[in-house]
This record gives structure tokens, C-alpha cells and sequence, in this order.
């Protein structure tokens, strides 16, 4: 017995032990040696072989909960920032990379030209100081990238049609919310990434060919997530003149809701800020807007001037650094500016007829440009070559003492002011000293309707001058052609002019400046806005024509500026002093731009009896840890507007229709914007 057991050990020891995977089923295959001793050999080797392969398995497993747990312990994007990209993820970063890289050239040469990538999102550049898109909560004045979806080709969605049932009424919505486009949010990031990688100075294997430190990147999200993004956003950081890192910027957007039913808690928000960013020193600062609003009947108004924008905004600013609470009211020690955004034209302007006046003045120095006729409808009730007949009846008679001096200046100043909108008062004053060619000018551009009556009129005057009929004073100053020519009549002698082609519109053109620069000479000097040296830009003749006018189209804009404040805030003297300089400074360097927004520091006492009585458009608080590049935000804020422009009205609701339409409360859209840095070292 003990001869045979060591004979088949001897046999199962010179035996082959079973291959990987076979185990068990080895015996199956060998049924010759199934005695019992060899089947308890092999299977300890089959059990061993288990264990084995049980024991890799778990080291494996280990081994990936380790990099798992360091990836969640990295930064928010660190994976993103650190990890190598496969081969079929590099080739999209190259082109991206140099798509950023043509909007970059193309953005230095003009601002805002759109560049397309893939025919489905275009990309543009925003020089510094140019109009930001994200102003709403973004302060910053910094170039960047906007990265958007393209417009398909077929006809833009008109803002009626996008503006549904289901918008609340108290909402405003941009102007141009139906010609900005967003991109989903998941392609959004993917940009995002892509970005984040081009610019990590460690991904040599990327092999760009023209490296770049890119400005900050904003890609328009459509807001599909659960969060609602509208914006991502990633922001060099420098250290240095170093690139060490990425900025990653997150904004969400809910609403509508009113000031009364947010959920947010200002503790809430900073104890949110110190678990994101593990810190524990904050700055906090507050922010409020607060509108100027109008009160005005239009009942008086025609439709086509009610139909017509106001474009009048004026708001107040103040910020502060005592934050107690969401929505707190600005303290009195906060520091308070004035922004006035002032276009011409408004019917409840209190220069509208003054600007009138002047688009008749642009008109003719447009058709002596283009070399055509096209007069505005006049606004007079009288024909023009009646009222100059009458004018110079009236100025024969006081020279042969028929009438006293300014007997019919009443009577006059009637005549002209008959087409007025009643319901409007003027607070430009008009001067009284006007001279026969300012008296001329004022019958002529109420009234004229056609070249011919334009010449019938000049005719009269040229033949009154040629018989000596025409005795009268001009101002010193006056440039005109027919200034010159009633000067030459107290010769004896008048210069023959042919009044044919352009001739009677320049010299219309050139009474009308002349005019209308002593207008707003008058009114800045004589109320002690500024001084006529002040003034000697917008006045020189040294100039062109076409150059003047705009000078002159410069100086009106200052005019509606200074004046509806004047008239709308009861503004203190030197506060319009210093207003009128920073516009007059402004135009200076820069042309016409009636968008232009104007700042003017005020005290917060001046003010306080409106702002304490009322709600602000915005109000924000801005919670921000760190110092210099490595300084993080958590922005929170209530705004009565869409904080993007891409945003369609009818996708934001957290409320029920009924509710949201049916509330007489302001509705307000809350938006928070969050950040978190990658390092690339």
C-alpha cells in the first residue's frame, strides 16, 4: 500500500501542473490519472493558482481607489490641467488653439469681427475698454475672447417673437437677445478644456507651433444643466509676467423671482466662499444701481413720437464695504457716482427743439456731400419765402423809422415757435441778440420745402443788397458767405454770386453754423460751465466743412447732457462744472458716441432721499479671498434685467405662470458667479 501511494506521488510530481485559466478543468481532460491522490495534488495547485489571481485583482483595485482619491483631492480642473491628452484628443486642441490664435491677429486690427470654427460657433475679440458683455456682473475693462454659437442662415427671430406671454412684463429683456446665440454647456467645457490645455506651458507633446498667452477665454452657455449656466469662463493667471495657472469662472442664472422670496443668506454665501476655497479672511463689498426714473404724460404725444426711444438713462452707483445683509440699503458712507447715458432726440428732452434744428443742419451738409435734395418735413406752418419777404419789409421800415428797433421780435419769436410741441418746455433760452442772418436762418429751416424755395429766398436777399435796400448789422465773428456780403454792401460794392448747384445749400449750411456755435457758446459760457477757450476745439473754422459739423454734432450731445441734468437732478453748480469739463474733454480725443456712459462723483447725501425710498435695479455682493493672482470670488446678485444677452426669456422661470405674470412686485433675476484656480506646477 505504502509502495503504491509513493509510486503515484512520484507520477504526480514529474506531472505538468495545469496552465493559466485551466484550474479545475484540467482533471477533466486527464481522466487516466483521476486515482485519488492525484486528484488532491492538483487540485492544491489549482487553489494556489486562484489565490493568485485573486490577489492581483484586489492590488489592482487598490491601486486605482489611490489615483481616484487624488483626483478628488486635486483642484477643481486639475485632472483637466494635468493630464496627458490621447492622441485623438490632441489634434482638437491644436485647432482651437489656432483658431484663438486668428481671432487673436484678426482682434488686434479691428474689435468684435467674428471669425468662425467648424461653421457652428464663431469667436471675437474685445479690446480693452470696449463694450463687455458681461458688465452685468464682470467689471473688468480686460481684451477677451467671447466664444459663441453661429446664427443659422435663415431670417432673425424678431423680439416680439421672442418675447412670449410667459415673460414677466416687469423683466427687461435686451434689445439684441434674439442675435446672440449659445453654445450647450457640455461643448462649452470641452472648449473650456481645450483652452486650459493649449495654454499649460507643460503639454509639450501638443507640439504648437505658435505658443501663445491668450487674454481670458468666455464661451455663452445655454443654460441646459441642472445649474443653469449661462457663462464659463477661464482667466490666465500671472505671476511674474509668468503663466502659472488658470482662473476657472462659473455663472449661473435663476428667476424670475421677487426681491422677497430669494433663498440666499449672506452667511450662507460666506461660509459657501470659505469650504470652496479653504479660507478664512474675506473681503466682502457691496454694490447698488439705482435708476432716475421719468414721470411724463404722453398723452400729448403723437404715436410716431412715442413709438420713438427716449434713450435717457440716468443711474447712480454706490459701493461700500460693510455688508451686513442681502439687499441692505447703501450706508451713507458709501461711495456714490452718477452715470448719465444721454442720446439726442428725446421728445422730452429740454434741447429737442435745439436738435431739430441741427438734424436740418445735417441734412444739408449730407446733400451737399452726396449731391443730392432731400429736405427733412418742415415744422413750420408758413411759406419760407413769405416769412423772408416780411423779414426784410420789417427791416425797411425800421430804417426809414416806419417801426421801432424789436417792435416785431415778439411777433417773430411766435412765428417760429408755432410748430413746438406745446406739451414741452424749453429750457434752453434763446438768445436776443440774434442778426439778420440768424434771423434768416431761423425763417428759412422751419419753413423751406424744395431747392427752388431755397433759392427764391436767397434771390430776394441778393437783390436786396444789389439795390442798397439792405442796411443791417452781422457779428463780428460771422464767417458765412453772406455775412461777407452785407459787409461789402456798407462799401457800396456786393460780389455777384450765381446762385445755381451747390451754392445756395453751402450758403444756408455755413448761416446755420455760425448760428448755432454762438447758440452753445452762449449757453456754456454765460452759465459759467466753461470758458469760450474751452470751447475753441468745437469752434475753429480752421477745419473743413463736414469736419466742423461734427464737431458741432459733439457739442449738442454735451449740450443734452449738461442741460437734462440741469433740468432732471437739480445738479449743484460745480458738480455740472466738473460734467461739462469731463465731456468736453472726452470729445476732444474721441468722436461722436452718444452710448458713451459719463461718471460724475456725488455726494451720497445728495441722493439719499431718493435711493432710501426706493429699489435698486442691482444690488451685489462680491465676497473675494486671497491676495493679487491667486485672489477667488463668489459674486452674488439681483438684477431687474437678463445678466446675458444671449438668454431667452421665455427658458428663465422658476415661478409658475400665473405667478410670475400676475405679480405686481419688480421681478428680479438672481445670478451667481464662483471660481476656482488650477496651478500648473
Amino acid at each position: 500500500m505504502d509502495a503504491e501511494e509513493n509510486d503515484i506521488s512520484r507520477r504526480a510530481l514529474r506531472m505538468k501542473p495545469p496552465q493559466k485559466g485551466e484550474g479545475l478543468f484540467f482533471l477533466a481532460r486527464r481522466p487516466s490519472l483521476l486515482t485519488l491522490a492525484e486528484g488532491f495534488c492538483f487540485i492544491r495547485v489549482a487553489r494556489e493558482e486562484e489565490r493568485k489571481k485573486s490577489w492581483r485583482a484586489a492590488l489592482i483595485r487598490r491601486r486605482g481607489k489611490k489615483k481616484r482619491a487624488t483626483r478628488r483631492r486635486s483642484p477643481a480642473g486639475g485632472a483637466m490641467a494635468s493630464r496627458r491628452p490621447g492622441r485623438m484628443e490632441e489634434e482638437p486642441v491644436r485647432q482651437f488653439q489656432g483658431f484663438l490664435q486668428q481671432v487673436y491677429e484678426e482682434g488686434k486690427k479691428s474689435s468684435n469681427v467674428p471669425c468662425a470654427f467648424k461653421s457652428e460657433m464663431q469667436g471675437y475679440l474685445i479690446g480693452e475698454g470696449c463694450a463687455n458683455p458681461l458688465e452685468n456682473f464682470w467689471n473688468r475693462s480686460d481684451v477677451m475672447f467671447v466664444i459663441e454659437k453661429m446664427k443659422p442662415s435663415e431670417e432673425p427671430i424678431s423680439l416680439e417673437e421672442e418675447q412670449t406671454d410667459d415673460t414677466p412684463s416687469s423683466l427687461i429683456v435686451p434689445k439684441s437677445s434674439s442675435s446672440v446665440l449659445a453654445l450647450p454647456v457640455s461643448r462649452a467645457r470641452q472648449l473650456i478644456s481645450f483652452y486650459t490645455m493649449s495654454q499649460n506651458p507643460n503639454m509639450n507633446h501638443l507640439k504648437i507651433t505658435m505658443p501663445t498667452v491668450f487674454p481670458s477665454l468666455w464661451v455663452r452657455c445655454d443654460g441646459s444643466d441642472p445649474k443653469q449656466t449661462i457663462w464659463l469662463g477661464a482667466e490666465p493667471l500671472n505671476t511674474e509676467n509668468k503663466l502659472t495657472g488658470i482662473s476657472l469662472h462659473t455663472v449661473n442664472c435663476t428667476g424670475p423671482v421677487s426681491n422677497k422670496n430669494y433663498s440666499a443668506d449672506l452667511e450662507e454665501l460666506k461660509e459657501r466662499h470659505k469650504m470652496r476655497h479653504h479660507s478664512s479672511d474675506l473681503m466682502i463689498k457691496g454694490f447698488a444701481r439705482y435708476e432716475f426714473l421719468e414721470v411724463t404724460s404722453f398723452g400729448s404725444l403723437s404715436l410716431e413720437d412715442s413709438l420713438t426711444p427716449l434713450g435717457r438713462h440716468i443711474h447712480a452707483d454706490f459701493t461700500w464695504n460693510t455688508v451686513t445683509k442681502l439687499l441692505q440699503t447703501p450706508p451713507l458712507t458709501s461711495v456714490a457716482t452718477l452715470k448719465v447715458q444721454m442720446a439726442s432726440g428725446s421728445h422730452l428732452s429740454s434741447v429737442y427743439e435745439l436738435n431739430r434744428e441741427l438734424q436740418f443742419l445735417l441734412s444739408l451738409a449730407e446733400n451737399l456731400k452726396t449731391g443730392t435734395i432731400d429736405l427733412p418735413k418742415p415744422s413750420g406752418q408758413k411759406p419760407a419765402v413769405e416769412l423772408v419777404k416780411k423779414l426784410l419789409k420789417d427791416l425797411k421800415d425800421e430804417v426809414n423809422g416806419l417801426t421801432m428797433p424789436n417792435q416785431n421780435d415778439s411777433e417773430n419769436s411766435q412765428d417760429d415757435d408755432a410748430s413746438a410741441c406745446d406739451a414741452m418746455k424749453t429750457f434752453f433760452s434763446k438768445r436776443g441778440d440774434l442778426d439778420f442772418v440768424e434771423q434768416l436762418w431761423c425763417k428759412i429751416w422751419r419753413n423751406v420745402t424744395s431747392y427752388g424755395e431755397m433759392v427764391e429766398c436767397f434771390t430776394l436777399i441778393m437783390k436786396s443788397l444789389q439795390r442798397g435796400e439792405l442796411q443791417t448789422w452781422v457779428h463780428q465773428g460771422s464767417s458765412s458767405l453772406l455775412s461777407q456780403l452785407i459787409r461789402q454792401s456798407y462799401h457800396g460794392a456786393v460780389e455777384t454770386v450765381f446762385l445755381t448747384g451747390e451754392t445756395p445749400i453751402q450758403m444756408l449750411l455755413e448761416i446755420g453754423m455760425d448760428k448755432m456755435k454762438r447758440d452753445y457758446v452762449s449757453y456754456f459760457v454765460g452759465k459759467e460751465f466753461a470758458t469760450p477757450t474751452h470751447l475753441d476745439y468745437f469752434m475753429s473754422t480752421s477745419v473743413d466743412l463736414p469736419e466742423q459739423v461734427h464737431r458741432l454734432q459733439k457739442l449738442h450731445h454735451i449740450l443734452e447732457i449738461v442741460d437734462n441734468c440741469v433740468e432732471l437732478l437739480k445738479l449743484e453748480h460745480e458738480n455740472l462744472i466738473f460734467l461739462t469739463q469731463s465731456c468736453i474733454n472726452y470729445y476732444k480725443e474721441n468722436p461722436l458716441n452718444e452710448k458713451h456712459e459719463f461718471q460724475l462723483p456725488i455726494r451720497t447725501t445728495f441722493v439719499k432721499d431718493f435711493y432710501q425710498n426706493a429699489d435698486p435695479q442691482v444690488w451685489r455682493v462680491e465676497i473675494s479671498s486671497g491676495q493679487e493672482e491667486k485672489k477667488v470670488k463668489t459674486i452674488w446678485q439681483l438684477s431687474t434685467t437678463l445678466p446675458a444677452e444671449h438668454m431667452n426669456p421665455a427658458n428663465v422661470g422658476l415661478l409658475n405662470d400665473t405667478e410670475a405674470c400676475d405679480s405686481k412686485e419688480e421681478m428680479y433675476c438672481i445670478t451667481l458667479m464662483e471660481c476656482s484656480s488650477v496651478y500648473f506646477s
